[in-house]
C-alpha cells in the first residue's frame, strides 16, 4: 500500500503580512555599492504596490535588524489585524548576522498566529511571485 505524499495546504485567511527590514535602519556601508537607502526604499514600496495591484490584501511590517525591536513591531503589526500568510524578506533571511532575527520572527509569528504560512523572496521584485506561490495554489 502506498501512500500519497501530503500536500500543505494554502492558508485559510488570504490578507499577507510582508516583513522585511526597514530600509531606514540598515548599514550600507556593508552593502553593494549599488544599493543605497533610497533605492531600496522604493524597491520595498515597489513590492508592495505590485501586491495591492494584482489583488491581494496585504501589510508591510518594517523592522530594524534589532531581534528586540523587531519582535515589538512585529507583535504590533499582528495585534492590528489577522494575517493567513507571512512574507520573511531576503534581507532577513539570507544574511547571516540576521539568524537570530529570522529565529525570533517566525517564532512570534507561529506564536501569534497558529497555522499561518509562510513564504519567502529573494529580493523586492520577486515578492508578488513568493505570495503567489500560496495564494494562488
Amino acid at each position: 500500500m502506498s501512500q500519497q505524499p501530503q500536500r500543505v495546504q494554502p492558508p485559510v485567511n488570504k490578507r499577507v503580512v510582508a516583513v522585511g527590514l526597514d530600509p531606514r535602519t540598515l548599514d550600507y556601508s556593508k552593502m553593494s555599492p549599488e544599493i543605497d537607502r533610497e533605492t531600496l526604499i522604493a524597491r520595498v514600496d515597489a513590492a508592495g504596490d505590485a501586491m495591492r495591484e494584482a489583488g491581494f490584501d496585504g501589510v508591510q511590517c518594517l523592522v530594524e535588524p534589532s531581534p528586540d525591536a523587531a519582535e515589538a513591531v512585529l507583535r504590533e503589526c499582528l495585534e492590528k489585524e489577522s494575517f493567513g500568510l507571512a512574507m520573511i524578506g531576503g534581507g532577513v533571511r539570507m544574511m547571516p548576522e540576521h539568524t537570530l532575527l529570522f529565529e525570533r520572527l517566525v517564532n512570534v509569528l507561529t506564536e501569534v498566529v497558529p497555522g499561518i504560512r509562510f513564504c519567502f523572496n529573494t529580493s523586492p521584485e520577486d515578492t508578488l511571485a513568493a505570495v503567489r506561490r500560496w495564494m494562488d495554489s
